[in-house]
């Protein structure tokens, strides 16, 4: 079968398409084939040597893929040939077949297609994860999501509105800003052309904002923390700018805020069964139309360079999704 392989770390154009054994599910395990694998940003950091996870070569980068049941291993009562289902697999998913804990494979609503189904378990699990379980945001709070038009950024819009917060949109143009409100943000800043902190305060006149959601870091990180309110919640999320901020612990003193952080790959490994209650209602809420799971563009398997890359130059609204 084929697999885009990662054999040494580097860029995403030194990866390789290659022939590669068939999987055979072991005890416990199923074999899915893959019908659309996702891609996230962490994946030009994994196949760099960047990232905490670092798989022995060769290995196969995205997290995350939805496909239908082809094999089951010994022991597997609850999963039958032929299922649809999505899981994470933290790598190894840009490949026509995996072998997988049956664990892990939560079934598909019939009315979601592969390539949404396919984005929804990372971005939408991570940002369920941060504004439910780490910021219990509640309705009528103000919920300030940088990275807006990106993969986590527009699952923190959909999910906040869900949950009943204002949503203000924080982006790096005024196109994806535009976007962000499509997805139904009620506010907008353009932090390339605007002072983050300042336009924070007007847009909540002066009191602050209760929740700010950051996948991005970097320099957006201090100002956003200074347009907190009092007792307000800073969820960590990632670093897409590249550079991990250091803020002053006296910002956090002043406002009695709380800064938090989001390991969702670590809280579905310690709790399984919060991830799977999450990931179950998300899907419900895909089905009725209340989630996106936007798709930015599909590539196939073989063009995964061009795809990554896009995700790296932020370039990408949504998700991108590979077909093996």
């Amino acid at each position: 079968m084929k697999a885009l392989l990662c054999t040494h770390y580097g860029p995403p154009d030194e990866l390789e398409l290659a022939d590669i054994a068939e999987p055979v599910a072991a005890p416990g395990e199923a074999v899915v084939r893959i019908h659309a694998a996702a891609l996230n940003f962490f994946d030009t950091l994994i196949i760099a040597g960047k990232y905490q996870t670092k798989p022995a070569f060769p290995f196969s980068p995205s997290a995350e893929f939805a496909g239908t049941v082809e094999s089951l291993g010994d022991g597997v009562t609850d999963l039958r040939v032929g299922d649809r289902v999505l899981a994470c697999s933290s790598y190894g998913a840009a490949r026509e077949r995996i072998a997988i804990a049956a664990r892990k494979l939560i079934r598909i609503p019939d009315s979601i297609d592969f390539d949404h189904a396919a984005g929804i378990c990372v971005t939408y699990g991570t940002t369920m994860h941060a504004l439910k379980d780490r910021a219990r945001l509640q309705p009528g709070e103000t919920l300030a999501v940088l990275g807006a038009s990106g993969g986590t950024g527009l699952a923190a819009i959909e999910l906040g509105k869900i949950m009943g917060a204002r949503v203000i949109a924080c982006a790096s143009s005024p196109e994806k800003i535009a976007f962000a409100r499509e997805h139904g943000a009620d506010d907008g800043i353009d932090y390339a052309a605007q002072d983050l902190k300042e336009s924070l305060r007007r847009a909540t006149g002066g009191k602050g904002v209760d929740v700010v959601y950051d996948p991005v870091g970097g320099q957006y990180a201090e100002p956003a923390l200074r347009a907190i309110a009092w007792k307000g919640r800073y969820l960590v999320v990632g670093f897409a700018a590249g550079e991990i901020p250091k803020l002053p612990f006296n910002l956090m003193l002043l406002k009695g805020c709380d800064v938090m952080g989001v390991f969702w790959g670590s809280f579905i490994e310690r709790d399984l069964a919060g991830h799977r209650a999450n990931t179950e209602q998300l899907l419900s809420w895909c089905a009725e139309g209340k989630l996106s799971s936007h798709v930015h563009a599909v590539y196939p398997l073989a063009d995964a360079a061009t795809a990554l890359k896009a995700i790296a130059d932020r370039k990408v609204m949504g998700k991108v999704i590979l077909h093996p």
